[in-house]
């Protein structure tokens, strides 16, 4: 069975077994009737995918993994904060008149620093580190930066990315893994969603660079199930579980900028119905 589905089942079992609440305190998310958003959460959740076993979409219910892509290649290819240049319509709530979210995301990994060895953006330093100085220990994107967190029309969830090589003897190529972080997560809504984001995000990146995608470790600060979503969760991991698809990329590209979302290859994905009007606190 799928390990995504059994990393999911456990967190979530946890959570709601052994978290805590924070009803009746003070919380800024809201329902769409005005109601407090509360949640059982649970501190430091940290859970590791290894993408050379198996590719960790959820079986239980589809993550619609091109339009996961998309908004990878909108954050990490485009450099965008504008809402016309994605597909989907995620980010709509947090968009003003002109489709921009503010200072956020992609607007991030385009910004450009001065280097002894030229000017870089975010992205492009890290595909020149990973080929240059691959064993470098400071490989990295961040886009929580405070000076700009006013202009930000919400502030990063997933917020940093770290690469790391490791190589053991008899590989034929060096393996790159990542650990993500991130501050806050609706598990509903945006777990499996995030997860395969940046499982495909290192692919993408480590193909690029002549590299097996090996790890991609999770760490969750605040890990939470809205309360109008309990009953949802549980339903959901009752659910029957089915073995991992298979999920590729075109073997033909090797520059990042050229990956589309039509060189993602899903193959074999058995998966339970659909979950429908989740309810999103804002």
């Amino acid at each position: 069975m799928s390990k995504a589905d059994e990393l999911f089942c456990a967190m979530c079992t946890d959570i709601l077994d052994n978290g805590t609440t924070t009803e009746g305190q003070k919380v800024r998310p809201h329902w769409e009737d005005g109601t407090p958003a509360y949640t059982i959460k649970q501190f430091g959740v940290v859970n590791r995918y290894d993408l050379r076993e198996e590719f960790p979409a959820l079986t239980l219910r589809r993550t619609a993994l091109k339009s996961a892509m998309d908004e990878v290649l909108w954050i990490y290819q485009k450099k965008s904060n504008n809402i016309h240049d994605l597909k989907s319509h995620i980010w709509d709530e947090w968009a003003d008149e002109t489709g921009s979210i503010g200072k956020a995301y992609g607007y991030q990994i385009g910004q450009k620093s001065h280097y002894a060895d030229g000017d870089f953006d975010q992205m492009d330093r890290v595909l020149r580190d990973l080929t240059l100085t691959p064993f470098s220990r400071r490989i990295m994107t961040n886009t929580y930066v405070f000076t700009d967190l006013s202009e930000m029309n919400l502030y990063p969830c997933a917020y940093s990315c770290t690469y790391n090589v490791t190589m053991h003897p008899g590989d034929a190529a060096p393996t790159l893994n990542m650990i993500l972080n991130q501050r806050s997560q609706d598990v509903l809504a945006a777990n499996n969603w995030n997860v395969c984001q940046y499982a495909i995000l290192l692919m993408m990146v480590a193909q690029s660079v002549g590299m097996q995608a090996g790890q991609l470790v999770h760490v969750i600060a605040d890990a939470h199930i809205y309360d109008r979503h309990v009953d949802i969760i549980r339903e959901l991991i009752a659910r029957p579980q089915h073995p991992a698809p298979t999920v590729t990329l075109n073997h033909e590209i090797t520059n990042f900028y050229d990956f589309t979302t039509s060189d993602l290859i899903v193959e074999n994905y058995e998966h339970g119905p659909q979950v429908t009007n989740i309810p999103i606190a804002v």
